[in-house]
């Protein structure tokens, strides 16, 4: 049997490298997202527009200074957006198209799906973020650089814990199920979940909306480090998220 020397034939075939494929997974998801015309308006188009009514309206009280704290409040917005609301409403979608089945059969492991969604979130995210800061800074935002770090570190946590229970609820149930839940969620943490208004209740403190929005508002207005507590009741649900989903995700 004739053998030839590596290298002789040009592709070679085979299974890429794990960065690679990393990669590859991680642009064709951020890809799709920002293809996606209601996944803009989700994603860009209401948090700008609810930026720019935050800070130059004052019918909702908001602590000072204002444009400050609005930004805070929508950095967290945008994250929940991507991060839960369209990851869900994606997932669901994409289990009942058979796109996760066929996924699974190919070269990819199991574990490079969900890091390949997560890190295409993260983009997306990092994306948001940086429109919103810079219209911020026009609307008047005075951004203290030592809160960088800590916004940096808060944006990569909320979007973990976010995606967490974004693949629990889009990997369990029906795709319509999914896409209706979803957005009622995002209404309601909207409004009663700590992010555009402070409601006065104990429990809401512990919604991961309001530990993200508490957190990055200490570091978006005041440049310092966020509180145990905020920080800690995200990773609680990240980890609790995190740890249901691998056992009620399913691929179809």
């Amino acid at each position: 049997m004739t053998t030839f020397a590596p290298g002789t034939f040009t592709p070679s075939p085979g299974r890429g490298s794990l960065p690679r494929m990393l990669f590859v997974h991680a642009r064709t998801e951020a890809m799709l997202t920002l293809r996606n015309g209601e996944q803009i308006l989700l994603t860009v188009i209401i948090p700008l527009a609810l930026l720019v009514a935050l800070s130059l309206m004052s019918v909702i009280p908001m602590p000072e200074p204002r444009v400050g704290s609005a930004t805070a409040r929508i950095f967290a917005l945008a994250i929940i957006s991507s991060a839960f609301t369209g990851q869900a409403i994606a997932l669901g979608f994409d289990r009942r198209y058979g796109v996760l089945k066929r996924l699974s059969a190919s070269a990819l492991p199991r574990w490079l799906l969900v890091a390949g969604r997560v890190c295409g979130a993260l983009v997306v995210v990092a994306l948001q973020i940086a429109l919103l800061a810079v219209t911020a800074l026009f609307l008047g935002w005075r951004f203290p650089l030592s809160g960088l770090p800590w916004v940096v570190l808060l944006i990569v946590l909320g979007t973990l814990t976010f995606g967490a229970l974004g693949v629990l609820l889009g990997g369990s149930l029906r795709a319509d199920v999914v896409l209706a839940l979803a957005n009622i969620i995002w209404f309601v943490l909207l409004m009663v979940g700590g992010v555009a208004l402070s409601v006065p209740v104990g429990f809401v403190h512990l919604l991961p909306s309001a530990a993200l929005a508490q957190a990055l508002e200490t570091s978006v207005v005041h440049g310092t480090a966020p509180g145990v507590g905020p920080v800690a009741v995200l990773v609680a649900w990240g980890v609790v998220a995190g740890a249901v989903a691998t056992r009620t995700t399913r691929l179809t």
